[in-house]
């Protein structure tokens, strides 16, 4: 249904960390299958770090919807590793909206 891809030329790569990034791709996508409105943005703009291209809509949509936050005042960590307690912390809020 779309929820998960591949992480690119042609892999899925079940077994590798994910990344805060795929997280909040993996959400979004999952909430608009649930037909929720995913049109919320924030403005990512004072993060030092950047998304990757394909993951600014989705990171922007997660930290608008209060899902991820910095992990410093002014790091986004997007293509960071989301650790347990992060996951943890994410799916709470996607489930408490």
């Amino acid at each position: 249904v779309g929820v998960v891809s591949g992480t690119g030329e042609g892999n899925f790569s079940p077994n590798a960390a994910i990344t805060r990034e795929q997280l909040a791709a993996m959400l979004m996508n999952y909430a608009a299958y649930k037909g929720e409105d995913v049109s919320a943005r924030a403005d990512l703009s004072t993060y030092s770090d950047q998304s990757s291209t394909w993951a600014t809509e989705t990171m922007s949509w997660a930290v608008a919807e209060g899902l991820i936050s910095g992990v410093t005042a002014d790091q986004l960590q997007p293509q960071g590793n989301a650790t347990r307690a992060q996951v943890a912390a994410i799916l709470q809020r996607f489930l408490d909206k």
